[in-house]
C-alpha cells in the first residue's frame, strides 16, 4: 500500500507578510488615500481639466484609430435603416395629421421645385435615394453571405464594402438626373 505525504501548499499571496512592527518600513505598494475633502474636490473637477493638469490628452484613441471600411459600411447600413424608418413614419404622420392625400401633396410640392428651387429637389432626391439604395444593396449583400458563407471572408467583406459604397453613390447620382 502506497503512503502519501502531505506537503504544504505554496502561498498564492505575491506580497510579503506584513511587518510585525508598525514602525518598520512598508514593503507593499503604496496606496492613495483620499480624504473626504479631496474626494469632494476630485468630483468637482471634470475629466478634461484633470487630463489638462496631468498633461495627458483627453482621448488619444479618437485621434489615432481609424475605423475599418467594413465597420463604416455596417454603421452606415444601420443609419440608413433608421433614416428610412423615420422618413416613413414622418410621411405617415403627415398623412394622419393632414388628411387623405397630404403626403402626396407634400411630395409633389417638393418635387415641383416651387419651394427652394432645384437645390431642394436635388437634396430631397438624394435624401431618399441614397438611404434606400444603400440599405437595399446592403441587404442583398447579407442575403448572399447567408446563402454562401464561404464568401464571408475578411478580404471579401472589405471588397464588398467598397463596392457597396461606390454603387450606392453612383445609383444615387443617377437619381438626380431622373
Amino acid at each position: 500500500m502506497a503512503k502519501f505525504v502531505r506537503r504544504p501548499l505554496p502561498s498564492l499571496n505575491p506580497l510579503p507578510p506584513p511587518p510585525s512592527s508598525s514602525i518598520a518600513p512598508t514593503l507593499a505598494r503604496s496606496m492613495t488615500i483620499l480624504s473626504k475633502e479631496s474626494g469632494i474636490e476630485f468630483k468637482k473637477e471634470n475629466y478634461s481639466s484633470r487630463m489638462a493638469a496631468t498633461q495627458r490628452p483627453v482621448s488619444p484613441h479618437v485621434t489615432i484609430y481609424s475605423f475599418p471600411i467594413s465597420s463604416l459600411a455596417s454603421i452606415t447600413t444601420r443609419v440608413t435603416g433608421i433614416t428610412l424608418s423615420f422618413g416613413a413614419a414622418g410621411l405617415g404622420l403627415v398623412e394622419i395629421v393632414g388628411g387623405n392625400g397630404a403626403a402626396l401633396g407634400l411630395m409633389e410640392t417638393i418635387g415641383s421645385g416651387d419651394v427652394g428651387g432645384g437645390l431642394v429637389v436635388a437634396g430631397a432626391k438624394v435624401a431618399v435615394a441614397f438611404p434606400f439604395v444603400y440599405h437595399y444593396l446592403g441587404g442583398l449583400r447579407h442575403l448572399v453571405w447567408d446563402n454562401k458563407p464561404e464568401m464571408l471572408t475578411n478580404l471579401g467583406v472589405e471588397k464588398t464594402s467598397y463596392i457597396l459604397i461606390g454603387a450606392s453613390v453612383l445609383l444615387s447620382g443617377v437619381a438626380l438626373v431622373v
